[in-house]
């Protein structure tokens, strides 16, 4: 099936493209930065048809419950202001990018965009309500995480969501993690997109 981009009703959103996702960060997804050359042809597809781009960001401080040392499950990463947190170099984003920033809580995990908010403040959900957005087209890092936390925080806001196939990669910290994810997003009601499927 053909895809075509909507300006009115479509929206991209990049996932976590940043360097402590990628190979030596210090969260490091496996192949991660593969999906940055396919995150970049769609960039430029929903830009050249006038749809918005989106683009989540972990933004931690340096002392959070999210961190091993004070509870969480992970190692730090993605901490405010550090090269860690900085999108991958080669990730092209359009000028017009809303970036959303999410994990800033010291108490809170945050995985999924829609617990992020804009530079004014605003949360992702009502950034996309202001552009009338209804179809949401996902990428990014990690496929078993802040992917899939999105996608299903998507459709329970009555979003149509896509997850790009191509454009997602998985920590697997257990074997199959991220398959299961993509069958579980599939489940909820999203449906999988490539990027030859989508109108050049």
């Amino acid at each position: 099936m053909r895809l075509d981009v909507d300006p009115v009703r479509d929206a991209l959103l990049i996932v976590d493209v940043q360097n402590d996702f990628c190979p030596g960060g210090a969260l490091a997804v496996p192949e991660g930065d593969r999906v940055v050359p396919v995150l970049n042809a769609y960039a430029e597809r929903f830009a050249r048809a006038g749809a918005p781009v989106f683009a989540s960001r972990d933004w931690h401080p340096a002392r959070t419950r999210h961190f091993q040392a004070w509870g969480g499950a992970w190692p730090p990463h993605c901490v405010q202001d550090t090269r860690g947190a900085a999108f991958h170099p080669d990730l092209r984003l359009p000028a017009a990018t809303d970036i959303v920033s999410k994990g800033m809580d010291p108490e809170a995990d945050a995985y999924s965009a829609f617990e992020a908010t804009t530079v004014d403040g605003r949360s992702l959900e009502a950034a996309l309500a202001a552009r009338d957005v209804r179809r949401l087209f996902v990428g990014g890092l990690a496929t078993d995480y802040c992917v899939k936390a999105s996608v299903l925080d998507a459709l329970a806001r009555g979003f149509e969501v896509f997850v790009l196939e191509d454009g997602v990669r998985a920590v697997d910290v257990h074997p199959g993690d991220g398959i299961r994810a993509l069958e579980e997003m599939t489940a909820a009601g999203a449906r999988g997109a490539r990027l030859e499927r989508l109108a050049a």
